[in-house]
């Protein structure tokens, strides 16, 4: 399986999806338009071995909710992950039994070179 978790309106996400060279082997949701479900976060927790992993430190409502100040668990960050599509760190790239979450430049040519010797 080949799938992509990203927001479309999002320029980074877009960006790293021309990037990488997402073909049309790939599904593409859009969180916002279709939230994830708890199955999906679950195979993502799975592939990543931790939900903080997933977790964006640097959406708004991290921030304004004050989670920031907080010391958060495990179990809080699948909360909120399933709470709003924003906690989400995207783009979520998973191909077959790889995962690659964020939008770092190290993790979008990691993906890119996966890609490359797995094609």
């Amino acid at each position: 399986m080949k799938k992509v978790y990203y927001l479309k309106t999002c320029n980074t996400c877009t960006r790293i999806l021309k990037d990488i060279a997402v073909t049309s082997e790939f599904v593409l949701q859009d969180i916002k338009e279709t939230p994830i479900t708890v199955e999906q976060l679950e195979q993502m927790f799975a592939l990543s071995g931790t939900y903080e992993a997933l977790f964006s430190k640097r959406a708004k409502r991290y921030k304004e909710m004050g989670l920031k100040d907080q010391n958060l668990t495990e179990k809080d960050f699948r909360h909120y992950i399933l709470e709003h599509y924003t906690f989400l760190k995207r783009p979520v790239i998973i191909i077959e039994s790889s995962i690659f979450v964020g939008n770092s430049v190290k993790t979008v040519q990691e993906a890119k070179t996966f890609l490359k010797n797995n094609i």
